[in-house]
């Protein structure tokens, strides 16, 4: 089925593809329309244009496509299934995510990742092809963040200001040719091991098969593994389930 978005509210926008039976929608002429996919289970959302924010929020399977940009809290407390930015996305991406995979071809705004927590046998992932703002990861509690930097201009900074602050689970993966500066205390940071790319190695094939990349490229670059360290103080308060 085919759904030309133009103008529609984004909450008949919304009612439309719930009531679509086809296990494939795409959605064309999109405007901004806000929460498009929230929910979503079964279905796989190809969207042209540009969707509005909270793209994907809640998202418990599924796929969604889009052809070009997303705006802010792509994928909010999603729990499973997989959102595809053939673009770049704004603030707030995969906040509070919990499961599932958000794989951006090109950068990311700020507070990407915060929050985000394995939870119950999931672990979400987010993958960001080009740069990341500040408060990447900020008190991430789990999960696996992959920063790429792919055709980053020169001069141009990997992450933003306060990458990692509070972390305190999970991992984070920056490829750069330098050790990363400038973290918090709290955060221990080594040149990625055969171990560690072998443990990112089937998201890099899913990045590379969405965006045509090539992977002997990414890996030809070194990577970094963020990890909090055993003190981390933040750990206190969130309980393990």
């Amino acid at each position: 089925m085919k759904i030309t978005a133009g103008n529609m509210h984004f909450r008949e926008l919304n009612e439309q593809i719930r009531a679509c039976p086809d296990a494939e929608i795409e959605i064309d002429g999109c405007l901004g329309q806000r929460y498009i996919g929230s929910g979503l289970a079964d279905k796989t959302l190809l969207v042209g244009g540009i969707p509005g924010n909270a793209l994907g929020a809640y998202l418990d399977g599924g796929t969604i496509v889009t052809e070009g940009n997303a705006q802010d809290a792509a994928g909010d407390t999603m729990n499973d299934g997989a959102i595809i930015i053939h673009g770049s996305c704004g603030d707030g991406a995969g906040y509070a995510m919990r499961g599932g995979k958000i794989y951006i071809h090109g950068d990311v705004g700020y507070r990407a990742g915060i929050h985000m927590k394995a939870y119950r046998g999931k672990l979400p992932v987010l993958v960001v092809g080009g740069t990341a703002g500040s408060f990447l990861g900020e008190y991430q509690a789990g999960g696996v963040i992959v920063v790429l930097g792919l055709r980053r201009p020169a001069g141009t900074p990997l992450t933003g200001y306060f990458c990692g602050t509070g972390m305190h689970g999970g991992k984070m993966f920056l490829r750069c040719p330098e050790r990363p500066e400038g973290l918090p205390e709290r955060i221990r940071t080594a040149e990625a091991s055969a171990a560690d790319l072998t443990e990112i190695g089937g998201y890099l094939d899913e990045f590379c098969a969405a965006f045509g990349e090539d992977r002997r490229e990414l890996l030809a670059e070194r990577f970094w593994v963020l990890t909090p360290d055993g003190e981390n103080l933040y750990r206190r308060l969130y309980t393990s389930v």
